[in-house]
């Protein structure tokens, strides 16, 4: 996801214990905010959930516990980071319908620049990444049953930094709160070679999430983009990423390895695989990317044309598929299926309507069917399928040759597009969440499809915090900063998908 501005790295740490910060990093419920649920949950029927929406309270906020607490050297205000952060995705419970998965981020980041020079600022270095459960009782609040917290393929947890630059870092220096750069060994000075800034290749920026009826998961990611699949514990047990020497990808069709296709190696940084989904038979993951790629450079990245990509866990076949947005660098931040070809996908900007009326937070519904597959387009004179950048038109990528077609007339890009045979996705509007809510958040990216028209919506509250020129400050909804952001979820009905 985008982060703001330069976070300033000029911060006094307020006093908070090693044992809470301890136990808040690795998601110990001995300090949440509200108690861990052992009760057994209702096994809801659809008329126990329609009763509870009928009385449900929009916009009510998921339990959150404090984080860490930064003062301010200029302004000597205290910032509060929250152990929230369930906003990246949000999924039904395979079998509950009361009960909805919700997935966190790399946790508290944003953007810095320091002795390495720009780079993100990591408060809580240590934090691992992971899927809360979540409960709507019938008396209408929210409760949190357990985390899961993601863990390598040897069972440690992992965190939110960088991966490796050959296996889909973004080249972000990670800094920590007072603004120094995290090396492999603190102790000693940087040196590119012998002790380098710390990055982690199991390390995780999930932004996609799928729960299957038996228990595992799929998350996908920002960074690769990798597309993990954990077990019910949150340990990992198989990956899908585009680089064909991590010998982590262990999805074999075939006596095939099955990949992603080379060209999502070109994700723009921070706009990475932000939304996941599979088909209700549960052969085939679906993930969209949030924005334009920067396939082959970032110089084509400000479209509105942006990848689906299918992958049938059975057969190994992978296609992929082209989307348009409404307005260029928009975001695609979310989706689910309706069924094996249908499915709701978020479109939405970066703002909040409480500080610029006008913003755009929709879902649409979108079908594959008389979509173009850009993996099956057979090679011409002029068409070729290359080993690195994927289609080739007139020896252009394809993000390269829609920026080129538009430069010379600005309407005519994807109509060139679509009288060369490649058709993009069919879509329509079925629900304008500020229309339906006066949605306030600037980050839709859950849904937590409930069935018979309903809708979850879950926002991504980056912790509650944020930074503008520089200065952190809490991340407010509006100009008379009032209205902290937190994780709230909104239930929709009528929803005709």
């Amino acid at each position: 996801m985008n982060q703001t501005k330069n976070f300033s790295s000029k911060l006094l740490i307020t006093a908070i214990s090693t044992s809470l910060l301890a136990a808040v990093v690795s998601g110990c419920s001995t300090i949440q905010q509200a108690p861990v649920q052992t009760q057994t949950p209702v096994m809801a029927t659809n008329q126990i959930l329609n009763e509870t929406i009928a009385t449900y309270q929009q916009g009510t906020s998921l339990p959150y516990s404090p984080l860490l607490q930064v003062k301010l050297a200029k302004s000597g205000e205290v910032i509060e980071i929250r152990n929230g952060g369930y906003g990246s995705d949000a999924v039904a419970h395979p079998t509950n319908l009361m009960q909805f998965y919700a997935l966190t981020d790399r946790g508290p980041n944003a953007n810095s620049e320091g002795a390495l020079g720009e780079g993100k600022m990591f408060p809580t270095p240590d934090y691992t990444p992971r899927i809360g459960l979540f409960e709507l009782t019938q008396a209408g609040k929210i409760i949190k049953i357990k985390d899961i917290l993601l863990k390598d393929t040897s069972g440690k947890p992992i965190s939110g930094l960088p991966n490796q630059a050959n296996f889909g870092g973004t080249g972000e220096t990670p800094y920590d709160v007072s603004g120094n750069p995290i090396l492999v060994d603190s102790t000693k000075p940087f040196n590119k070679t012998t002790n380098p800034t710390k990055t982690d290749n199991f390390g995780l920026d999930g932004e996609g999430l799928v729960a299957l009826k038996d228990g595992t998961f799929w998350v996908s990611d920002e960074y690769g983009p990798h597309i993990v699949h954990f077990d019910a514990t949150g340990k990992e047990i198989g990956r899908i990423n585009a680089f064909a020497d991590d010998a982590r990808n262990n999805l074999i069709v075939n006596q095939k390895q099955v990949l992603l296709p080379a060209e999502f190696a070109n994700r723009r940084a921070n706009r990475g695989m932000e939304g996941l989904a599979i088909t209700p038979d549960e052969t085939t993951l679906v993930g969209i990317m949030q924005s334009t790629m920067d396939n082959p450079t970032k110089a084509v990245r400000k479209q509105d044309i942006t990848r689906i990509v299918t992958i049938n866990l059975q057969t190994g076949k992978v296609s992929q598929y082209l989307y348009k947005q409404e307005k260029a660098q928009n975001s695609n931040s979310g989706i689910v299926a309706l069924d094996n070809h249908n499915f709701l996908v978020i479109e939405r900007d970066g703002g909040f309507e409480l500080q610029k009326p006008g913003v755009q937070k929709h879902i649409y519904k979108i079908s594959l069917n008389g979509a173009t597959d850009l993996e099956s387009i057979k090679e011409s004179k002029n068409i070729q399928q290359n080993d690195k950048l994927g289609l080739m038109l007139s020896g252009k990528t394809v993000e390269q040759y829609l920026l080129d077609i538009t430069a010379l007339n600005k309407n005519s890009g994807w109509d060139t597009l679509i009288k060369s045979g490649i058709q993009p996705v069919s879509k329509k509007l079925v629900l304008d969440a500020v229309k339906a809510f006066n949605y306030p958040h600037d980050k839709l990216e859950g849904l937590w499809l409930m069935g018979d028209g309903r809708l979850g919506l879950l926002n991504d509250d980056d912790f509650a915090t944020w930074s503008t020129d520089g200065v952190l400050e809490q991340k407010q909804l509006d100009k008379t900063k009032t209205n902290i952001d937190s994780n709230r979820l909104y239930i929709a009905t009528g929803v005709e998908y």
